[in-house]
């Protein structure tokens, strides 16, 4: 039985679900796993070396596998018995890609450490074709901005160690009765899901005389954002969820929704959705980031287009809906294999 060192900085939505799924699972593997909160971002990204100084034992396992949130380059400096160990580098998004909030500055420092993880690591596994080419576009427009000693092939170097491996996304059963005017908002209520375009596009939805319930849900802050205020304001009656529920009862909910909805800005695999998609709902995705990847044209609308989104959505649940979409290959049927036979090394 092989000894892998699973390392993930920030413990949060998608790399929580993607540890946990790897310990349980996979069984030929003695896990020995450090974590840290999902908080504090800047301090988690160039501090985790420091925080598992004194954890990290003298017996050096027989793989690495670290997330892109990890300072790897770091850590096998100061753990000399861990420079020789093969290590993988697992990217559940890519700092070149992640999108600013208003009054933000993009600090070098991310991006450093996550292209100085990679240049360390002897495999570079991605959650999506779009993570990894926009990580792989990001490091020429990064070096660009290098004002001298720029080397040269970086890009080159690192392309041959990429490849696909999504996280494992656990199927949600259908339930007995789908609500077809059932809309369900599953995502995080912040700048990077676009929650006021969502907001926007439920109002003029309703505006338009058009029948719907609505489900919001996803994880909210302590103060409550604006978006979801006015939809409370503005739509309280066509409300029948409002909150972080419960794992069964969110499941219940996806089982019996007709239409998932994303208005991300930023989306590297996007489980949310495809839970909603694989208990039957029909996602509805900008034609952008990971979605073209998982969803035909006709689960799309143009990036940014609410009268689009809301035309569609006036469309679907006037009774035209398309059928369910499959996304097997996203679910751990699929890609738990592949994770399995990975790890068989």
């Amino acid at each position: 039985m092989q000894r892998v060192l699973l390392l993930s900085a920030y413990r949060s939505d998608s790399h929580a679900v993607w540890a946990d799924w790897l310990r349980h699972n996979i069984e030929n593997v003695d896990w020995q796993v450090l974590e840290l909160p999902g908080r504090h971002f800047a301090w988690r990204i160039r501090g985790n070396p420091l925080s598992w100084l004194d954890d990290i034992g003298p017996e050096p396992p027989d793989l690495v596998l670290a997330t892109s949130m990890v300072d790897l380059a770091t850590l096998k400096g100061l753990h000399p018995h861990l420079a020789g160990v093969p290590s993988w580098y697992y990217f559940h998004e890519n700092q070149f890609a992640y999108p600013l909030n208003k009054g933000q500055v993009r600090s070098v420092e991310p991006r450093v450490t996550q292209l100085y993880g990679a240049l360390a690591a002897d495999r570079l596994l991605f959650n999506s074709r779009f993570n990894c080419d926009s990580f792989l576009a990001g490091i020429d427009e990064f070096l660009d901005l290098m004002p001298d000693g720029i080397p040269g092939g970086v890009r080159d170097r690192l392309a041959p160690r990429c490849e696909v491996l999504p996280v494992p996304v656990a199927p949600v059963q259908p339930a007995g009765q789908r609500d077809q005017q059932l809309i369900v908002w599953n995502h995080r209520w912040e700048y990077d899901k676009a929650p006021e375009a969502f907001a926007e596009a439920m109002i003029s939805l309703a505006k338009s005389g058009t029948d719907f319930r609505l489900a919001l849900l996803g994880k909210r802050p302590r103060n409550t954002p604006e978006p979801l205020a006015r939809l409370r304001r503005t739509l309280p009656d066509r409300i029948v969820a409002d909150g972080r529920l419960p794992l069964n009862e969110y499941h219940q909910l996806l089982g019996r929704a007709g239409i998932a909805v994303s208005t991300a800005i930023h989306e590297f695999q996007g489980i949310s959705m495809l839970e909603a998609a694989s208990a039957g709902a029909r996602p509805l995705v900008p034609d952008a980031l990971c979605y073209p990847e998982q969803y035909s044209t006709e689960y799309r609308y143009p990036a940014g287009d609410l009268d689009a989104l809301v035309a569609r959505l006036h469309q679907w649940l006037s009774g035209s809906p398309p059928p369910p979409c499959p996304v097997d290959r996203w679910l751990t049927s699929d890609t738990g294999e592949r994770w399995r036979a990975a790890l068989e090394i």
